[in-house]
């Protein structure tokens, strides 16, 4: 619980950060992680609030026990904090940095105080930990003699794969990509998360037998009844990859892309390949379509490019700037946010729809057409009167994901039987009982957003580490 009287003596204090101006001109981190005086304080104002929302159903995918360890940094007991940490979070150094922290939208104090700065201490906690050397591989004890492969190294893989290994089993990750990482390594931008992170843990997993074979793509180079037939079990972890399109006229005009061809380019720029095909936003007007956390990483980009202007449309109206009735505690609040990007520079406009993209005469995009919209019984109605052209020499569609690709492993295992949710999600029973994480063929589990489709990296996470306990269960049961 921290102080007692804590959250009366103390504001919330955030993360200092690297003004805009200064750290648009490189793709380094720019948050700045708190130092030991600042992180006691901030977690002294962990109330002794009787019931902390704060983890479980309305707060933590993870259940991180949030406030033992912000009494155990109140108190500097800063190793035994991370042994917390770590018993329920296999990597607190992704989810301190890329969570939307759900826990501080359920925290108690924020029912009339500004929340208790809990993804600030959690990424105190493991930086602390990696600076001292506390962050060290935990092979098994003993090994079953049971194999098994696990499809994809996004947050929800690379967790069932470091859970399993550590039960003794031998596990093997396959990544289509040529590093490990997924959309981790490709799909965030370096100015939220440097990759250095991902390659550290990647090394004390391969110190506690995991294995990972980059460049093979199961359904494409390797056939799923090769892998079927090589392992114990398989854990499907390939995320939800299938963009939102936007079928209008003038769609195939150049210089409309989807957010993830703009970013993996970038990505792999930043990590210092020879991209022949890269997505320059340099002195463009860029009109970003989608208002979510992949749009934002596109208008910081974009910034950080050297784009003449960027704008960001979302179809939405502008959400409250305090918490919504609609969503009351503890739930996570529905109101306006502002980015670290959008601080960098960036016109946001809401109610909008996109009717159409005008050609500037080359075979590329010049511009949009656009109208206002409001929303009638859940339906967006043009306003007569409204419509409006908005400049535009780079589009990019950052509208979500509708889904797992299915072309090439899914397809094959559909061959086989495998059944899909009416989203078109690989269908696993959910909770926490046995049976969890099944698909309908033998051996075969499935977990992250391939399951439950797009979603956040903490329920990857959660979600890979409860595959990994499902996966034992099962293989506990076979000779």
């Amino acid at each position: 619980m921290g102080k007692p009287t804590g959250f009366k003596e103390y504001p919330r204090e955030g993360m200092a950060a690297i003004p805009p101006a200064e750290r648009i001109k490189n793709y380094r981190e720019f948050e700045i992680t708190y130092e030991d005086d600042r992180a006691k304080i901030q977690a002294a104002r962990c109330m002794d609030c009787g019931i902390p929302f704060c983890h479980g159903d309305t707060g933590c995918p993870v259940d991180n026990l949030i406030p033992e360890w912000n009494d155990l940094v109140y108190r500097g007991h800063y190793e035994e904090a991370l042994e917390n940490l770590h018993s329920t979070n296999n990597f607190p150094e992704f989810t301190g940095r890329l969570c939307p922290a759900p826990c501080e939208g359920a925290c108690v104090l924020g029912i009339n105080e500004p929340p208790v700065s809990i993804k600030g201490i959690e990424r105190f906690i493991i930086d602390k930990g990696f600076e001292n050397g506390w962050v060290k591989p935990r092979p098994p004890r003993e090994l079953s003699g049971k194999t098994v492969a696990v499809v994809g190294s996004g947050p929800a893989g690379l967790a069932a794969a470091q859970q399993l290994a550590r039960m003794g089993h031998k596990v093997t990750v396959y990544e289509k990509n040529d590093r490990i990482g997924g959309l981790l390594r490709y799909g965030i931008p370096d100015f939220k998360m440097e990759k250095f992170h991902i390659d550290r843990r990647i090394e004390q997993m391969k110190a506690e037998g995991v294995t990972f074979h980059v460049g093979v793509h199961v359904g494409v180079n390797v056939s799923v009844e090769e892998l079927y037939a090589k392992f114990d079990a398989i854990v499907l972890a390939g995320g939800a990859e299938q963009p939102r399109d936007l079928p209008i006229p003038g769609r195939d005009l150049k210089g409309i892309h989807f957010a993830m061809s703009f970013l993996v380019r970038n990505n792999k720029k930043v990590a210092g390949d020879n991209v022949v095909d890269f997505i320059s936003a340099a002195g463009k007007h860029v009109v970003v379509i989608g208002g979510g956390d992949t749009g934002s990483d596109c208008v910081g980009t974009a910034n950080r490019h050297g784009a003449a202007s960027v704008t960001q449309l979302e179809i939405f109206p502008m959400p409250p700037k305090e918490r919504s009735p609609s969503t009351p505690w503890p739930y996570w609040p529905m109101k306006l946010r502002t980015s670290s990007s959008h601080e960098e520079g960036c016109e946001r406009m809401w109610s909008v729809n996109t009717l159409a993209f005008q050609d500037n005469g080359k075979g590329e995009v010049g511009a949009l057409q656009c109208v206002k919209v409001e929303l009638k019984d859940g339906k967006f109605e043009n306003i007569p009167g409204s419509e409006f052209t908005l400049k535009a020499d780079l589009v990019l569609l950052a509208m979500g994901f509708l889904h797992p690709v299915k072309e090439g492993m899914l397809q094959q295992f559909a061959e086989m039987g495998l059944e899909f949710d009416s989203r078109g999600n690989v269908k696993a029973a959910y909770g926490d009982e046995p049976g969890c994480h099944r698909t309908n063929i033998e051996k075969v589990f499935v977990a992250g957003d391939m399951r439950r489709g797009q979603s956040l990296i903490v329920w990857a996470i959660a979600e890979g580490r409860k595959a990994a306990n499902a996966v034992h269960r099962y293989l506990s049961t076979k000779k």
